[in-house]
């Protein structure tokens, strides 16, 4: 089982940026997708990014393309997400995710194993 430790977040001004990390330790090679989530209170989980460690390959929710930009540096063992421009509405706890195998990445529920989340606040 693959452990994930996150870093980043915190709060900034509408338009700002910020970086997530999230370190992959353990059976890392089992990983062949990483994907960003998030969650707002009294919201549903959402999937904003992901990338399929073996290929690059990526995708973004459309509320955060052009914006968000998710990367992996394999040496590291680390995925990150950018997020520029940054909203209100993108306010949230943001998780970090690891599957063996996915069909959709963008589904919370095809990911077994979690980062420990950590708080993004975007004021107005």
């Amino acid at each position: 089982q693959v452990q994930l430790v996150q870093s980043g977040g915190g709060s900034v001004q509408s338009g700002g940026s910020l970086r997530l990390s999230c370190a992959a330790f353990g059976h890392t090679y089992s990983s062949d997708c990483i994907g960003w989530f998030r969650q707002a209170p009294g919201k549903e989980r959402e999937g904003v990014a992901c990338i399929y460690t073996g290929s690059g390959r990526t995708w973004y929710a459309d509320s955060v393309k052009a914006r968000f930009t998710i990367s992996q540096d394999n040496a590291k063992n680390t995925v990150y997400l950018q997020m520029n421009s940054l909203r209100p509405e993108d306010s949230g706890m943001y998780y970090c995710a690891a599957a063996s195998w996915v069909r959709n990445c963008g589904r919370w529920e095809e990911y077994a194993a979690w980062g420990q989340g950590t708080q993004v606040t975007v004021s107005s």
